[in-house]
């Protein structure tokens, strides 16, 4: 259980958990688990999306009644977050990018086209809005090396570090505890990838777009530094990803995320980027070592 007696428990200190993701969906296909326990423990769990998804082919019966893929894929992140126990959801307003090297890359709205520097900084204003102690973003390849998601890993790394080395106003000495990168598994990748021919299936052609490249990204692995169960609330995560109907929905017809649970149980892995990881340890609560006072946050 998260060490949240620690935590005092005034409306700016109580226990928050902030994820900074690139699209709706992110949130349940990724480490949703994780949001979902910690949201059943009392934890405020705020979502902040870069974009509103709205590249992709959706099939025409979903869009009856949206206005757009947009429309649709944020009302599916609502239906998600709902599931999940978010505490809040709040959009930084850049366009989707497509993959990379799309023509969507191009579009002066994208994230792929924004300064990181601006990006850092609606993040910032997003941390210090809600003041969450622990930070959650992709790894730095993007999980799948999608440029939103590496975009997102790149300026949420940047805010966070805007804050511990120069902190805020006098007045308000909040900055953020813990930052971690939510990491892949890459020995299961490589089994996948094996396996995928056998089903028929081209692993340079993964996902629902065909646009994904799974031999790429076995080629890129991250430390562990902390591991979460989520077991008790994996009904909440299969809830959530099914509000995703635009991106495929549940786990239980996805067959990556079938040999993802089966190897792995139910649990999500992280790389602790700050502070430094102890050698050996491998933290079972992302809470841990979370002090109560900001005054006592070591310089």
């Amino acid at each position: 259980m998260p060490n949240l007696r620690k935590i005092k428990s005034g409306p700016n200190e109580s226990p928050s958990l902030m994820v900074v993701l690139a699209h709706p969906d992110d949130e349940s296909f990724g480490m949703g688990g994780t949001l979902a326990w910690y949201a059943s423990q009392g934890v405020k769990v705020r979502l902040v999306c870069a974009t509103r998804g709205e590249v992709g082919e959706v099939e025409p019966e979903l869009l009856k009644g949206y206005k757009s893929i947009a429309d649709l894929r944020m009302h599916e992140l609502s239906c998600a977050a709902k599931k999940l126990g978010l505490t809040s959801v709040d959009y930084l307003g850049y366009r989707d990018s497509g993959m990379q090297g799309s023509t969507d890359n191009q579009n002066p709205k994208s994230l792929y086209r924004a300064s990181l520097e601006k990006v850092a900084a609606k993040i910032v204003f997003m941390m210090k809005k809600y003041r969450p102690q622990v930070i959650i973003t992709f790894d730095p390849a993007g999980g799948y090396l999608h440029p939103d998601h590496v975009a997102v890993n790149r300026a949420t790394e940047k805010a966070f570090f805007m804050l511990q080395k120069h902190g805020t106003k006098k007045a308000d000495t909040y900055r953020p505890q813990k930052l971690y990168f939510h990491t892949m598994a890459v020995g299961v990748f490589k089994y996948f990838i094996k396996l995928m021919p056998l089903l028929g299936m081209n692993p340079r052609q993964f996902g629902k777009n065909k646009d994904i490249d799974l031999t790429q990204i076995s080629n890129r692995e991250f430390p562990t530094h902390a591991r979460i169960d989520y077991r008790k609330v994996a009904n909440l995560r299969d809830q959530a990803a099914a509000c995703h109907a635009s991106q495929g929905g549940g786990r239980s017809t996805n067959l990556f995320m079938q040999i993802l649970d089966k190897f792995f149980g139910n649990q999500d892995t992280f790389m602790r980027v700050y502070p430094p990881p102890v050698q050996g340890h491998i933290e079972k609560d992302l809470f841990e070592g979370v002090v109560s006072e900001e005054k006592d946050i070591p310089d």
